[in-house]
């Protein structure tokens, strides 16, 4: 009988060391639950872009721009800066002999870096058409010097660059707006270099001999001289329209075209 009442009362001493326990373990899971239950920062009631919505009748979240919306910094206004033509008289594009800002020193040496960057390969550091690749059996590029590229509007340098031209792919990924500018200013500067005058020398400076100045230069002296076209080179085929610029602006083939109005454009400085 002892040993019974004993064993009861140990049996409820165990009991009553577990009875805490279970009470602390159901308040720990009671308490996860109710955190876990919180709207948070990272559980809060949005717009997830390219998923559906009930908020919309037409079930997207993302929504369509308000039709004429411009980005900001996207309005170009000035439509001949970013496109180097205006409209004509007849409706068609026309290109301008005009820059849509001044050229300044800073502007030229900037077009020159781009212009030895991505042209002097076809066009030769001079511009002559001679560049690398036709030593490499390319057909020679478009020489800036011939009388044909001499009459064409600067604008059209830009217009080419921005679309290109026959082989050459367009540089508007390569080339902002603004560098297309500078690029068409520096090849003005160039053409006047490769057919400059003595008097359009500035009173006082210094005229050079060309050989003179090569053998400064300790370079040979035919450096100064026409480069000849190697054997390799591939003639191109003769363009019975070469004297319409570009294929594009003057053609009287393109569409008429609605472009807006511009900002009064700079002229084209030597």
């Amino acid at each position: 009988m002892k040993a019974n009442l004993l064993k009861s009362r140990e049996q409820g001493t165990g009991n009553r060391d577990q009875g805490p326990r279970v009470c602390v373990a159901a308040a720990l899971v009671i308490l996860f639950l109710v955190t876990g239950c919180r709207q948070d920062m990272q559980n809060q009631p949005k717009l997830i872009p390219q998923r559906g919505s009930l908020i919309f009748a037409d079930g997207r979240g993302a929504r369509p721009q308000v039709a004429n919306t411009v980005a900001r910094g996207q309005l170009r206004e000035d439509s001949y800066f970013y496109t180097g033509v205006v409209q004509g008289a007849n409706g068609y594009k026309e290109e301008l002999d005009l820059m849509p800002f001044p050229v300044t020193l800073t502007v030229l040496k900037r077009g020159q870096e781009r212009f030895n960057i991505y042209c002097s390969t076809c066009h030769s550091r001079v511009g002559n058409g001679l560049g690398e690749i036709v030593q490499r059996g390319y057909k020679p590029a478009a020489n800036f010097h011939d009388m044909v590229r001499l009459a064409q509007p600067v604008s059209h340098y830009f217009y080419v660059m921005t679309h290109g031209y026959g082989a050459m792919p367009d540089y508007s990924a390569q080339l902002t707006p603004v560098d297309r500018w500078a690029v068409a200013a520096y090849l003005r500067a160039l053409q006047l270099s490769q057919n400059a005058k003595p008097e359009d020398v500035p009173a006082g400076a210094r005229i050079g001999n060309l050989k003179d100045i090569a053998r400064e230069n300790h370079v040979p002296e035919n450096f100064a001289e026409p480069w000849p076209l190697p054997q390799t080179a591939v003639q191109a085929y003769p363009h019975t329209n070469e004297g319409n610029p570009g294929m594009a602006p003057a053609n009287p083939a393109d569409p008429a075209i609605n472009i807006p109005a511009s900002k009064p454009a700079a002229p084209a400085t030597k």
